[in-house]
């Protein structure tokens, strides 16, 4: 098995908009500024494992637009893999447009432009996938063809059946939720929390200010946030997920993993955007260690 860590889902551009209210039906408000980043879960979390000096591969529908709006050209200075993106000539790129008010209010809307092309394509093989956020029936053939599966339903967890849900989940080796997701699969798959313990090998749920707790069968780990000054949480989950598999697949022991994924995710919430202030591996242990002492050795 190689150390590339290949990621299923969306390369997104994300706009994002300070209104001075948010608009209910035939009302208008002026928009008082806004911003453009690049985004996307999948591309989130490539682009971080590239940063912090792991091999990445995003699979992705992309349209026209993924080159002409520079996102290709900023990938591919990272060092991601892509060689295995659907490039669909005459489609849209996938966008979310995010409106917020001054008292924090939103409004978001999301379209899925290429990424809805995804249930009609064939996923290729690899060796070790992350399914993000993503197309559902894609995402279920894929977790039965790749030979290790880490597993993020997200926010797309309403699309799918309980059949694809349960195919994806038998195939799963890590499974990453929040609180509110984790109730949701058990729901939807009529399996209490302990079933879904058993059945795969780690869980990882996510708390928000709470931290996040790390599941096996018989143990259980509980990981502390980072404490900094939060501007944007959008995207520190997907950090999360870039700073544990980064140190999963280097061998590190499943608290550290988590200890790592809680330090890189504390970089993404200290400015607006998801991938605008992603660390490096030791920009990563310098703030590990101020926090949780001094870093591991893999030697020892």
């Amino acid at each position: 098995m190689s150390d590339s860590i290949s990621v299923v889902g969306h390369a997104a551009i994300d706009f994002l908009f300070d209104v001075e209210g948010i608009s209910g039906p035939n009302e208008s408000n002026p928009i008082v500024d806004y911003q453009r980043f690049y985004g996307g879960g999948a591309a989130n979390i490539v682009a971080a494992i590239a940063i912090l000096g792991g091999k990445s591969q995003l699979i992705s529908a992309v349209g026209d637009d993924f080159s002409t709006s520079g996102y290709e050209g900023y990938l591919e200075s990272l060092g991601v893999d892509l060689s295995l993106l659907f490039r669909l000539k005459g489609e849209k790129g996938t966008a979310a447009y995010v409106f917020t008010d001054p008292f924090h209010n939103q409004s978001t809307y999301f379209y899925w432009g290429a990424s809805a092309k995804l249930k009609e394509l064939e996923p290729p093989e690899v060796d070790f996938v992350h399914l993000a956020t993503s197309e559902s029936n894609f995402n279920a053939k894929m977790a039965k063809k790749a030979k290790f599966v880490s597993f993020d339903p997200g926010q797309d967890l309403v699309t799918y059946t309980r059949e694809n849900l349960e195919t994806v989940l038998s195939n799963t080796d890590i499974l990453f939720t929040n609180k509110h997701e984790i109730k949701r699969v058990c729901e939807m798959t009529e399996s209490s929390f302990e079933d879904i313990r058993a059945q795969i090998d780690v869980v990882v749920v996510t708390y928000d200010a709470d931290g996040s707790k790390i599941f096996t069968a018989d143990a259980e780990y509980e990981i502390p946030i980072v404490p900094v000054k939060a501007l944007d949480p959008t995207g520190a989950g997907d950090a999360y997920r870039a700073g544990f598999l980064v140190s999963y697949r280097r061998g590190y022991s499943l608290d550290v993993c988590g200890r790592i994924g809680a330090t890189v995710a504390s970089f993404a919430v200290g400015t607006v955007g998801c991938q605008t202030d992603l660390p490096t591996w030791d920009d990563m242990v310098v703030r590990y260690e101020s926090h949780f002492g001094a870093f591991p050795s893999l030697d020892g």
